[in-house]
């Protein structure tokens, strides 16, 4: 019976002894080990296996300020041997930063960083977390410090890639390698927001008259543009009616010039064939068209001849006597 008990105790103590010995670090994750004190190895992902109460896993302290209830704040601390790989990140309480033209904002940021020297992220730096938390919030003081509220407002990518930089940089010996920075809100006073709000008005206000005064511009542009070619137009068309008139008239006189030659031949031969004076036929011609023009009209009319016009009724004689030659 003894046996048995004393066999049951060597037997457990052997499975206490592997059971100390094996670890299984799951994957994302890894241990740093330590020899009596002193530092052995960093456990990968899987199986591995260790020398019982020789070798141990690193115990990380970590040391947060945290508020509870009723406002009080106090110091949470917490501890753990696994050091996880994946990316992490970091959401900063909100903290007030004064910008170069001295103006007092409230600035939330996110940082996102990784661990890819598990040894130098134990031994290095003590609690990594808040020296993190610290150096990226000093950090932010110090790059908001050299811009402007305007600048700070419309510039987020530039401080973004700055305050990338520069932890970059500072988390470099602790094994971390910051991948990038966000800035989640950017607080201005509340003064200073209604000044900005009413900038912003006046900024649109002024954009909204300058483009009514544009579309005015080019209104009127348009219109004197449009004037400009009707006029043009009109002259195009006044003058090639001129032109027509023109051409029309001088048409007309040729015409008319051709059959008045027509006409004085045709008397000039029929005056040759009759033997009468030409002279005297052209004269009663004409006392007899004006004698005409002078009785026309409805009103009663008494008409005076001069005494050379006996002449001309005598030379009627000879018009009668050029027709029926003519007429033959």
């Amino acid at each position: 019976m003894t046996t048995l008990i004393v066999a049951g105790v060597i037997l457990l103590f052997l499975v206490v002894i592997i059971m100390a010995g094996v670890k299984v670090v799951p994957q994302s994750e890894t241990k740093v080990v330590e020899r009596l004190g002193k530092f052995h190895s960093v456990l990968q992902p899987g199986l591995n296996f260790i020398i019982p109460f020789i070798d141990k896993p690193k115990v990380i302290y970590t040391r947060r300020v945290e508020t509870g209830a009723f406002g009080r704040s106090g110091i949470r601390v917490s501890t753990t041997s696994v050091i996880d790989l994946r990316e992490q990140v970091y959401d900063f309480p909100s903290q007030q930063v004064i910008t170069r033209d001295n103006v007092t904002t409230e600035i939330n940021a996110l940082l996102y960083f990784q661990i890819v020297d598990p040894k130098k992220s134990v031994y290095e730096i003590d609690n990594l977390p808040n020296a993190i938390e610290k150096l990226t919030q000093t950090s932010l003081r110090n790059v908001i410090g050299e811009l402007e509220l305007d600048e700070t407002l419309t510039s987020r990518d530039t401080i973004n890639a700055k305050l990338q930089s520069i932890l970059d940089d500072a988390t470099n010996k602790w094994g971390v390698k910051v991948n990038r920075v966000e800035l989640q809100d950017i607080t201005p006073p509340e003064s200073v927001r209604v000044a900005m709000e009413k900038q912003m008005q006046a900024e649109r206000n002024r954009r909204a008259e300058i483009l009514n005064a544009e579309g005015e511009k080019q209104s009127l542009i348009l219109r004197s543009e449009g004037q400009k070619m009707s006029q043009i137009n009109k002259a195009e068309a006044e003058k090639q009616a001129a032109i027509l008139k023109a051409e029309g008239e001088a048409r007309a006189q040729v015409l008319r010039a051709q059959a008045e030659a027509d006409a004085i031949r045709n008397v000039a031969d029929a005056v040759a064939q009759s033997q009468t004076d030409p002279a005297s036929y052209l004269l009663a011609q004409k006392y007899i068209e004006t004698l005409k023009d002078m009785t026309s009209g409805k009103d009663s009319k008494t008409v005076f001849m001069p005494y050379e016009a006996t002449s001309v009724l005598s030379s009627l004689g000879s018009v009668k006597n050029l027709f029926n030659n003519v007429k033959e």
